[in-house]
């Protein structure tokens, strides 16, 4: 399913589309029908993908090797709701999100760096690669949600 930088960027650019659906409705739900579990819910569906996103985001531009531009306007796009789907429009059709995983060093000098070197060992054992990152996702939410929401507390 994410043979490709397109294929895993995509499914988590409309994951995140998604959840900015479900924390909507919850406060919808909230104002109309003052059902505040509905944005514990939404919210917090939302938080873990929108953290998942910007991880996936970052791997993305990493392994695709794009500018800061790029991927300043990946991990920003999360933040605007629904933002993220013309986001992958536009890094596909401007070929951004084209080839393979970097599996394997090339003649490109980039490639011996250390956080490339790295990349592409954690590349190459991609169920090692996910548990890192999702346990980071876990602590980096888990943190956040000691932290509270936006704003304070209602």
């Amino acid at each position: 399913m994410f043979r490709t930088p397109l294929n895993l960027f995509r499914v988590l650019a409309i994951a995140e589309a998604i959840s900015w659906t479900l924390l909507i409705a919850g406060l919808i739900l909230r104002a109309v029908g003052d059902v505040a579990l509905a944005v514990t819910i939404g919210g917090g569906i939302h938080g873990f993908v929108f953290l998942s996103y910007g991880a996936t985001a970052v791997l993305v531009a990493k392994n695709q090797r794009w500018g800061a531009w790029p991927t300043i306007v990946a991990i920003a796009s999360a933040v605007i709701p629904y933002a993220t789907i013309p986001t992958e429009l536009w890094l596909h059709r401007t070929g951004r999100l084209q080839g393979d995983w970097r599996l394997e060093e090339t003649d490109d000098p980039r490639d011996t760096r250390w956080h490339d070197r790295l990349m592409r060992a954690l590349l190459r054992r991609p169920w090692v690669l996910a548990v890192l990152i999702a346990a980071a996702v876990v602590v980096l939410f888990t943190v956040l949600l000691i932290l509270g929401p936006p704003g304070g507390r209602e």
